[in-house]
């Protein structure tokens, strides 16, 4: 229903498809403390319902002869049950709650969210943009002797004076030096508080949230603006692995291929690199990928960060390492807006680990890798779109070296035509 103030109940008729809202009759007082209480038909005519009353009706407007269903289900995602709605009067109703009939409500209403709708399309190609915009401000007021959490104060400050959005998708991951290989560094036992160093590299991992629809843009570059030997090397691996899904990217493809083939151009970089030797298939099968990338390639989004719709009925979660952490698994199909996100970290409990196999420290140059050890990581993420035809990308953020250099140094994005 879209409603923002709390204690509302919705009720939708399957068979006629009548949308009602339930609101709280609230008492006068309420006025003097937020403002004019808005009347029935000013709510019915804001939310765009069939009808609206108030929640102390709800009992008696609930149909005697008909299953009523409730929003309970299981989240795939997080693992965990939706608590259905519940209010002060729900005993004494006389309709048949059946909570069974009722997960496939909720699975309906999840899968219905993995496709999104024209508007909805239009609310999130306007805040994929509004964060992209952020993000490059944050590239260009960026120097050594700042702290993380000022770069977050950028980002929100802009996404809410120039965009009107008030809240974030997600805490705000604001990453420098051996911090970036925390994949949710930013919480609040470690609240983006480090100084950022001449020589760093940063991660940044922020998107607004406007009218409940979310973004999920993370960008990668060197504090002082100009790319290293090293952080060039790490960066454009990463590039690579984004680069080929979103070629790759189309209706029918598996999320979990995606995922491997991102894995695989990891790899490559980290061969050229001299980091890693040995055979590419081989290491696959080893899973020295999922080492170096820990987390799953990308996720649905929508009206949550890791919107529900990953797992449809007849998918369970992977259990090799790697796509193991997949957010999803399922085809992809037009409508549906994903995040690309692959990253190349240096997690030393991870590395010490391999380093221990012999079925992976086989493959591992342990001198070579030695040098990257403390100096974090990079991802790059990008909201995307899935079209008949490939994607469209949301996200306009520079990419490529130069362009992320030009930028770091004060230029537009996208550059002027």
């Amino acid at each position: 229903f879209g409603v923002a103030e709390p204690d509302y109940f919705g009720t939708l008729d399957l068979a006629t498809g009548k949308a009602t809202l339930f609101i709280p009759r609230l008492p006068a007082e309420y006025a003097v403390w937020m403002g004019k209480i808005p009347s029935l038909a000013e709510v019915q005519s804001r939310y765009g319902v069939d009808s609206c009353e108030y929640t102390d009706q709800l009992p008696a407007q609930l149909p005697r002869d008909k299953r009523v269903h409730v929003l309970k289900g299981y989240n795939t995602d997080s693992g965990k049950w939706s608590t259905p709605a519940s209010f002060a009067a729900i005993d004494t109703v006389e309709a048949d709650f059946d909570v069974d009939a009722s997960t496939k409500l909720y699975d309906a209403a999840a899968e219905c969210r993995a496709f999104k709708t024209d508007a909805e399309l239009e609310v999130m190609r306007y805040v994929a943009a509004l964060s992209s915009e952020a993000h490059c401000e944050v590239m260009r007021k960026c120097e050594p002797g700042m702290m993380e959490y000022q770069l977050e104060a950028i980002f929100t400050g802009h996404c809410y004076y120039h965009g009107g959005a008030r809240m974030m998708s997600y805490t705000c991951i604001c990453a420098v030096g051996e911090n970036s290989a925390t994949l949710h560094y930013g919480h609040a036992g470690a609240p983006n508080g480090r100084v950022l160093e001449d020589g760093d590299m940063a991660l940044l991992d922020m998107g607004a949230e406007y009218c409940c629809y979310g973004s999920d843009i993370t960008c990668s570059f060197p504090v002082n603006g100009i790319f290293s030997d090293d952080q060039r090397t790490v960066y454009e691996a990463v590039l690579s692995a984004q680069e080929a899904v979103e070629a790759a990217m189309g209706p029918g493809v598996e999320w979990s291929e995606m995922h491997r083939l991102a894995e695989r151009c990891i790899l490559e970089g980290l061969v050229s690199a001299g980091v890693l030797t040995g055979d590419i298939d081989a290491m696959m099968a080893a899973h020295i990928g999922a080492i170096f990338m820990p987390h799953g390639l990308g996720h649905m989004l929508g009206i949550d960060t890791h919107d529900v719709g990953g797992f449809p009925e007849g998918r369970e979660r992977l259990t090799d390492p790697g796509v193991s952490k997949l957010r999803m698994n399922r085809a992809l199909e037009p409508r549906m807006v994903v995040t690309v996100e692959p990253g190349l970290y240096f997690v030393d409990p991870l590395l010490d680990a391999a380093l221990a196999n012999p079925a992976q420290s086989a493959f591992i140059n342990a001198e070579r890798l030695a040098h990257f050890r403390g100096k974090g990581g990079v991802r790059l993420e990008d909201v995307v779109l899935v079209t008949e035809a490939g994607i469209e990308n949301f996200t306009v953020v520079p990419r490529k070296v130069a362009d992320v250099e030009a930028v770091c140094a004060g230029a537009a994005w996208p550059p002027p035509k």
